[in-house]
């Protein structure tokens, strides 16, 4: 995606003179859909206005950096000031941003969002520390495996019986690769900090753990059968491809090529390799993650700029509640997904659960369905039971170092997982110990 200027107002840092939300306040809000993305710009573009319709003397600036979450840049970002008055915050920065007094505490006003009491109450606590509230969660997801059901039928596999385990995934991936030389039967990254994050999820799946008491845990058997079987997929049966992949999109971009069998990952994966990428939809399918003993959960919540004045937190939790939580409005429009070509139908986000609100949504996303919503219950029936595990402390510097194994077992024949796995965990409690 293009990343554009960032432009921030000055009124993100606040202006104690002003005092009520109706009284001439300006709001800067993240996560704009960048110009390459014509038609969602405009249904942001409209909701802001259908919002200061409803909030007269409110004005809403847009930014429109995309990826809104980049971790190269987030951080300085924070600490300069030069955040938005809502910005995005994935679950991997939480505990971070919360203890560093970077989010607002929003405790007293948690109420502007009408439904916040359907949220997920294990979703909710996240975002709490000390009994105060310091955000509101929008995103929740688990991660399963994402296949492709043509290439399934073409190696002779039953696209309604997917693999269940990590020797089923293998012994696919070796049939999906014997189609010919330029198929990847199951597709994997090695470096970016992606190729930890799906050690992470792999591990996990294992029943392995990466950090307990705030050690390295992930030299392991588990975290061992994670790198061999990645290793031999690569060595012994060829069908993982010769080519190490980097950046997040990149593996996307290749299962919409529709030459990938496989790849983790949760059921927004679907819609972007459509949707973005320009995949066939009738082609993928998506299960629960292999073995399913737990599963890499995630999400993100919007949260509120501290230098904002009471005026702009009432006017941003407004902002949250109408733009991020109403079902039929803002993100939840379905209606105006479908019309707009959006890939409407995957179960991509459970953060309002089994409410009265997260039914409505459900109902409404599968009303307006434009994907085959039958080739994703498999994950449906397979993932409620699986157990949901946060990402580690430290998360993004533990997956730099995890980057190394995962890229070595791809291109090494000769890697020693043993002395890999050493290595990392002695950087790896390096990072810990520093708190």
């Amino acid at each position: 995606m293009l990343t554009t200027g960032l432009v921030v107002s000055l009124a993100a840092c606040g202006s104690d003179s002003e005092s009520d939300a109706g009284g001439g306040v300006a709001i800067t809000v993240a996560c704009q859909p960048p110009k390459t993305a014509p038609k969602q710009r405009e249904a942001w573009n409209d909701d802001v206005a259908a919002f200061e319709k409803a909030h007269p003397g409110v004005t809403v600036k847009s930014t429109d950096q995309q990826p809104c979450f980049d971790p190269k840049t987030f951080a300085a970002k924070l600490a300069g000031g030069q955040m938005e008055t809502v910005f995005m915050v994935p679950v991997t920065n939480y505990a971070d941003v919360i203890s560093k007094k970077q989010a607002k505490d929003i405790s007293d006003v948690t109420d502007l969002v009408k439904n916040y009491g359907d949220i997920k109450q294990d979703v909710r606590d996240m975002v709490v520390k000390d009994g105060k509230t310091y955000g509101v969660p929008n995103v929740s997801y688990s991660v399963g495996l994402v296949y492709n059901r043509k290439l399934f039928k073409d190696a002779g596999l039953d696209p309604d019986a997917p693999p269940k385990t990590w020797d089923e995934v293998r012994a696919a991936a070796k049939k999906i690769a014997g189609l010919g030389d330029d198929y990847v039967g199951y597709g994997e990254y090695g470096g970016g900090n992606v190729g930890g994050w799906h050690f992470a999820q792999s591990i996990f799946s294992r029943g392995g753990e990466m950090v307990v008491d705030d050690k390295a845990a992930f030299n392991s058997a588990e975290g061992k059968a994670v790198l061999q079987t990645l290793h031999d997929m690569r060595w012994k049966d060829d069908s993982v491809g010769k080519k190490v992949l980097i950046g997040w999109e990149t593996l996307m971009q290749q299962m919409a090529a529709g030459k990938t069998g496989m790849m983790l990952g949760a059921p927004d994966v679907v819609s972007d390799v459509v949707q973005k990428f320009q995949g066939k939809k009738d082609d993928y399918g998506i299960t629960g993650i292999p073995e399913g003993e737990a599963s890499l959960t995630g999400g993100e919540a919007y949260m509120v700029n501290p230098k904002a004045n009471a005026a702009q937190t009432e006017a941003a939790m407004q902002w949250i509640d109408f733009q991020f939580n109403t079902p039929g409005k803002g993100r939840h429009d379905y209606a105006r997904g479908k019309a707009n070509g959006e890939a409407v139908g995957v179960p991509n986000n459970d953060y309002m659960g089994d409410s009265p609100t997260g039914q409505r949504i459900a109902d409404a996303r599968e009303e307006n369905a434009v994907l085959p919503v039958e080739y994703y219950q498999p994950y449906v029936d397979t993932s409620r039971g699986v157990e949901l595990k946060l990402e580690p402390a430290k998360a993004q510097e533990l997956y730099a170092v995890l980057d190394v194994p995962m890229s070595a077992v791809l291109t090494r024949k000769d890697a020693d997982i043993d002395k890999l796995l050493a290595d990392a965990e002695s950087k790896a409690n390096g990072i810990l110990a520093r708190g």
